[in-house]
Order: C-alpha cells, then structure tokens, then sequence
C-alpha cells in the first residue's frame, strides 16, 4: 500500500472503499477526542461526549466549507485547554467560590469561545500583513515552554487517577507502548485507542472476576449503562463569560494556534500540496477558530487540527478531503447515542490515568521537540531568560494570583502568568534570532523568479 500512487480523488475507488476509509479516519480521531470529556469530567466539569462529538463533526465539516473543501483534516477535541479545564475545576476565588463543577462548566467553555476567536484576530493579522511579521511576536522560544508546562500541569491529575488501580493503568500504558513502538500500519496510527479498548477489556474480565480499585469498588460501574437510552439528543451547555475564566483560557490559544500552523504544514507536505498558500492560512485559522468557538458556545471542548489523522493519510495515501468529511458524519451520527456515551463513562478512572501518563507527557515532549526542531539557541542569554522565567512562572504559582478591579475579582493561572511573562519578555529583550517560515520564503522567491 505504502508503493501505490497517491489517490486525490476517492469517488474512483467507489462508495464502500470510501465509507471503509472514512472508517479508518472515525477510529483514529475517536480515541482522543472521547478522551478529553471523559479528563475534564475527572476535574469534576461534566463535559458532554455527546455534545463532543456533536461538534467535532459540525466543526470539521465547517472548517471544509472555510477552506474550500481543499484540505483533508479532521478537527478533534484539543487537550491543550486540558490545564485551563482543571485550573478553573479548582478555582475558589470571587464568584467561583462554593461553586459545583456544573456551575464552573460554562465559564470555563466560555473563556474557550473568546480563545477561539483569537484566531481571527491572527488570521485578520496574516492577511494583513503576513505570516512572517506576526509569528516574531510568538516564536518558538514562547510556545516550546508554553506547551511543556500543559503536560506538566496535568501530571499530578494522571498520578492521582492511575493510584485507583495500578496494575489496570500499567496495562493501559503498556499496550500503548507496545502498539506505537513495534505496532504495524494501522496498529501503529491509534495507540491510544488501543490502550484504552485493551485495558477495558483486561478490566471486564478481572470484574467478572471480582477484582477491586484501590477503594474496594467494582473496577467498572454499569449502572448508567444499564438505564441509557440507544438514541438520544445531545446535552447542551449555553456558555457564560467571567474575566477570570477568560484569562486562564485564551493564553492556550497561543499554543494551540501553534499547534494548527505545524499541523497544517505537516498535511501540506504530506499531501503535496501548500495549504498555507491556497487555501491560505488565514482560512484554515478561520476555520479552526470559529469551529472551536462554536463548539464552546453550545457545550463541547475546543477544536483542533487532528496529526492522527495526517498519520492515516500517510498510511493509505488517500487525499480526498471527502474521506475526512465522511468520518465526521460517523462523528455525528455516533454523538445521538446516549448508551455509547454511557459506555464510553463506564471506563475505569485507572486505565484513564494509564493513558494519562503517556498523553500528558507527550504533550510536554512535543513542546520539547518544537524547541529541538526549531533550533533554539539556549547558549543565548535571552532565549535562556525568557525560556527560564515562563518555566518558573509557570510551575511557580500554584494558586495563580488573584486580585481585584473594581468589583470584579480576577484569577490569573500560572499558565496565564508563563504566556504573559513569555510574551512581553519577548517583545522587549533585545536580539531576536527567530524568523518564521525563512527557508519557505526563500523557496518561494525562486518560485516565482524562475516563473
């Protein structure tokens, strides 16, 4: 398969080839973006899967539309708001004091719409006046220790869930280790699946068993299995907007507007074609901003330019953005199901926690690699300063700061105070050694002399 010529357009392979393609791409996005609800209900926020995959298929049908149905991507659930998630679950300051998890929810989806329209105002900025001025402003020395300190922020949260029941989350991390290590073709591509479909059925077997958690409760609860309806309308969450929430949510717009430019480019290379051109990036910022913002107006998590699906776009070499489209119809067919959703809630903290060891490390290790990749110079002494005091800022304050303004009383998280610091660092220390996209313009210059 990996010989053949790529296929730009599926239709010649048929309606089944098709559906089954689309399939494929429906099963590597699912893992993770089930994933995050199931996280964010562990914070005690009850994130709808249902609602999530409502609009993880509306959004990727939407960012086709904004992107002139060119680019193959999928828009997942984004676990770089995962920290802004758990940091408003523990928010006790000003109004949110006394608060249930329920309460804090909307607020929380609410601080994610204003992050979504950040996006905008970057892709109003491209427009404008082009990638390479506005991407001085965020260069990889910021987003690199950014996107470290998310994974970071989680790990104690994957320790706690893991401690339910050891030896399930060691099976959970084990078959994902194995699956993306030694793992084959399709094996290889949804790892995190994977671990959590094998270890679920390693626990129903050591429940029938009458193995315990840590807590000496059965290791799965079918109760809410057992009452859930097969068909079902979406649980919806109508948004509300706090300065406090908002300032621990838009900051990871920064990382996650990163993680869309890497993810678009990858998809340009992998399928030949320079999306960042046509349709624009400003298109597909567009597209990912309000589809994200949607999602959050009405109940669901972030969106997010999907890399499990670029990987099955290198493994079978279909292009046709049609494939993609079809597996987010799978999305939203799935999302009118109570019972899957039911099912899916019925997974043991543990094995949650087991994945969670992998996933939020894995998050700090990409922040790592954008570091490694884009060569920072950390014999600098300002990359070395800047890198330094968003790690402590963001590792530093625990509580974050609070303080008031008028009558309002405003909470900054410790990632909100590492983007702020990072940032502002970067705007006025001397000796910027970043240029975005160098080499491309460059290339794209003798493109055009040779024209």
């Amino acid at each position: 398969m990996n010989n053949q010529e790529p296929i730009y357009d599926a239709k010649k392979l048929g309606v089944p080839k098709m559906l089954v393609l689309g399939l494929q791409h429906m099963f590597a996005m699912f893992g993770a973006t089930v994933l995050v609800p199931i996280l964010v209900q562990g914070y005690g926020l009850p994130l709808s899967i249902q609602t999530t995959l409502l609009m993880a298929g509306l959004g990727t049908l939407f960012f086709h539309l904004c992107t002139k149905f060119k680019v193959p991507a999928f828009l997942g659930s984004s676990f770089a708001y995962l920290g802004g998630f758990s940091a408003i679950a523990q928010l006790e300051a000003g109004k949110f004091a006394g608060m249930t998890g329920a309460e804090k929810l909307p607020y929380a989806l609410g601080g994610i719409v204003i992050a979504g329209l950040l996006y905008l105002i970057l892709a109003g900025l491209i427009k404008l006046v082009g990638v390479r001025k506005v991407m001085r402003f965020l260069p990889p020395v910021v987003t690199g220790p950014i996107i470290i300190l998310i994974g970071l922020n989680l790990a104690p949260s994957a320790v706690t869930n893991a401690s339910s029941c050891w030896w399930l989350a060691l099976v959970a991390m084990a078959i994902i280790v194995v699956a993306n290590i030694w793992g084959k073709g399709m094996i290889k591509i949804i790892p995190i699946l994977l671990g959590v479909v094998g270890s679920y059925v390693v626990a129903l077997i050591a429940n029938a068993l009458g193995a315990t958690n840590a807590a000496g409760g059965p290791l799965i609860d079918f109760s809410a299995v057992a009452g859930a309806k097969a068909v079902g309308l979406q649980q919806f969450v109508i948004a509300k907007f706090d300065i406090s929430a908002i300032l621990v949510m838009a900051p990871i717009a920064i990382a996650s507007m990163m993680e869309h430019i890497g993810d678009i480019s990858a998809i340009s290379a992998t399928v030949g074609s320079n999306f960042v051109e046509d349709p624009g990036l400003h298109r597909t910022l567009i597209g990912d901003g309000i589809a994200t913002a949607l999602a959050a107006l009405f109940g669901g998590p972030a969106n997010t330019t999907y890399g499990e699906n670029t990987g099955v776009l290198v493994l079978s070499k279909v292009y046709d953005p049609w494939v993609v489209r079809i597996a987010a119809i799978y999305a939203f067919i799935l999302s009118f199901s109570p019972w899957f959703a039911a099912v899916i809630n019925s997974i043991p903290t543990a094995i949650i926690g087991g994945v969670s060891f992998i996933l939020y490390g894995m998050i700090s290790a990409i922040g790592v690699r954008n570091v490694v990749e884009n060569k920072v110079d950390f014999t600098n002494s300002r990359n070395l300063i800047i890198a330094a005091v968003i790690m402590v800022c963001g590792l530093g304050f625990t509580g974050g700061i609070t303080f008031t303004i008028g009558s309002a009383s405003i909470t900054l998280t410790s990632l909100a105070i590492a983007a702020i610091a990072g940032i502002v660092l970067n705007a006025i220390l001397p000796g910027k050694d970043y240029e975005f996209g160098k080499e491309n313009v460059n290339i794209k210059s003798s493109r055009k002399a040779d024209q």
